[in-house]
């Protein structure tokens, strides 16, 4: 399938916007050059609505366009925990953990350990982020958008790969943050718009042409993609080889309210370079708070732009409302319906202009992300190993320097390990699931070090040594334990021998390094109180109904 030369120009005319808005906000004024802090933290200038869409715009991607539509099609509504509970995720970090680390005044996440513990944690939980931005974040990314590149246009996976990691470097690696923010507002609004009309139009189709009409269809057809609370047995879904396998296994029941998914959330909204890089860079703690609140609002929508289709492309395959429609859900290579495909196809059923607007959608939000994996990457590299172990007195100049040399490289690293993710059946579980063989030891770190004076360094460095041997120990050993839970059980037995070793290495006493906690820190602004009670309200209301 090909564009029309309506979609060619709508989406041609938002690759222009984008990389001449990245060039433009680059640009330094004359006589002045960029710095470290224009680079890496966008002269610390962002107001609340830039802060809140760059958040939104980073997290956003293909794995949730397209890894998150996969799971909407595979298990359904189940998956929207991951948005919903991030809503409320960011309320707490903005609270208890923003106005920590911008007293600091810190650039990365590893420099805020430095600050707490000591150089050994710093420099192991810079090496674990980088590999995990690189191999799991950057690849998967470039994996999926070239997927629906291959889906949409017929694009070869590998060109699709080298394209896309192209476009999100030319703009993001000459002018840093401050491009990838400021694009990142413009982004936003093609995602949200571009979004919404694809759901619009598959809504319509299962509907035969009335959207409410398909929303109702949706719940009457198949009532079990829309249980928020899976349990065990209850759901088989494809495991990608042919086969099934239980949706328990990702989705384990109330315990993704109360166990590993506050792990996996904390960590990702709170101890993440590449999101909590966003508010670091803002004018101050009180507009990075708000910008929270505002992302917090972006977050309850996005199951209707990225779940339901999937749900709805679900009755399409199931109902065969569309013979067409299945055979392209299929891979060539197995002839298996793939559940990452369910996006990408609902793609080619909108009509002339609405089709380049939400692939541009799609592309904004895949790019947008690499850029700012991209970024973070480069932040860590830069300012937590090659400063330390390379060059402790390099220029400003210097750093911004080798800040886009790493860029570059991880985006061709990421480019060449992409295509073997082509076997999985969804992305974005997997993600998930990697991701969290090392959440565990961060939430722990950051938890302890803020709150409990006590925490020493080598209590800390013994949570990071060995949050991922246990983790691999325990999918190996329990290979039925949900990863979600495996999570829990992890982060429990690090939590304890963290206290232990504290309590007997620093016999009771306060380390050096602890942080003072008091009631001022934590003051909010009325806005901000008023938002949190919304968010707050209106994720509980989803759920109840939901349930």
């Amino acid at each position: 399938m090909l564009l029309e030369p309506l979609d060619l120009i709508v989406f041609i005319g938002y690759c222009l916007l984008i990389v001449g808005m990245g060039i433009f906000v680059s640009r330094e004024k004359k006589g002045h050059v960029k710095n470290s802090s224009d680079y890496f933290l966008a002269s610390k200038a962002l107001p609340w609505w830039a802060v809140g869409a760059s958040l939104i715009a980073s997290n956003i991607s293909a794995e949730q366009f397209i890894g998150m539509s996969g799971s909407g099609f595979a298990l359904g509504l189940a998956i929207s925990t991951y948005e919903w509970m991030a809503a409320v995720t960011l309320l707490v970090v903005a609270i208890f953990f923003l106005p920590v680390y911008i007293k600091k005044g810190i650039y990365t996440m590893p420099g805020f350990l430095l600050d707490r513990y000591d150089t050994r944690v710093r420099t192991t939980m810079a090496v674990f982020w980088l590999l995990l931005y690189v191999f799991v974040n950057l690849t998967s990314v470039l994996y999926l958008g070239a997927l629906s590149l291959n889906t949409i246009l017929n694009v070869p996976m590998i060109y699709g790969i080298l394209g896309l990691a192209t476009f999100a470097m030319i703009y993001s690696i000459y002018g840093g943050l401050k491009a990838v923010a400021w694009t990142d507002v413009v982004q936003v609004v093609f995602l949200v718009a571009g979004g919404l009309a694809t759901t619009y139009i598959a809504l319509q189709m299962v509907g035969s042409g009335d959207a409410w009409e398909g929303l109702s269809l949706l719940r009457r057809e198949v009532p079990g993609h829309f249980s928020m609370i899976l349990s065990q047995g209850e759901m088989m879904i494809p495991d990608g080889a042919g086969g099934v396998r239980d949706a328990y296994l990702d989705l384990p029941g109330i315990s993704v309210l109360v166990g590993g998914m506050w792990i996996t959330n904390l960590s990702y909204w709170g101890f993440n370079q590449y999101i909590t890089q966003r508010a670091l860079a803002a004018k101050n703690l009180d507009e990075a708070q708000k910008g929270m609140i505002f992302a917090g609002f972006l977050k309850l929508l996005m199951p209707l732009i990225v779940v339901i289709p999937g749900i709805a492309a679900f009755v399409i395959v199931e109902n065969g409302i569309d013979v067409s429609f299945i055979e392209s859900m299929k891979d060539p290579a197995t002839n298996l319906v793939k559940s990452d495909r369910a996006y990408p196809t609902l793609l080619q059923l909108l009509p002339v202009g609405l089709k380049g607007l939400a692939f541009a959608a799609l592309t904004a939000a895949i790019v947008s992300s690499l850029a700012s994996m991209a970024n973070s990457t480069s932040t860590i590299f830069t300012m937590d190993i090659y400063q330390k172990y390379f060059s402790k007195g390099a220029s400003e100049a210097k750093q911004v320097k080798v800040g886009r040399i790493t860029a570059f490289v991880a985006f061709l690293v990421a480019a060449i390990v992409a295509p073997a993710l082509g076997q999985l059946d969804q992305a974005f579980q997997f993600i998930q699931e990697y991701t969290g063989f090392i959440s565990p030891g961060v939430f722990a770190i950051f938890f302890f070090g803020v709150f409990w004076k006590k925490t020493t360094s080598n209590a800390a460095l013994t949570a990071a040594a060995l949050s991922i041997p246990l983790s691999f120990v325990l999918k190996v050993g329990l290979p039925n334990l949900p990863f979600i839970d495996r999570m829990g059980v992890v982060f429990l037995i690090l939590a304890a021998l963290m206290i232990i070793i504290s309590l007997v290495e620093g016999k009771g006493k306060d380390h050096p390094n602890s942080i003072e906690i008091n009631k001022e820190l934590f003051k909010t602004s009325t806005t901000f109180k008023i938002g949190a009670v919304l968010i707050a309200g209106i994720t509980a209301a989803l759920y109840i109904v939901f349930w």
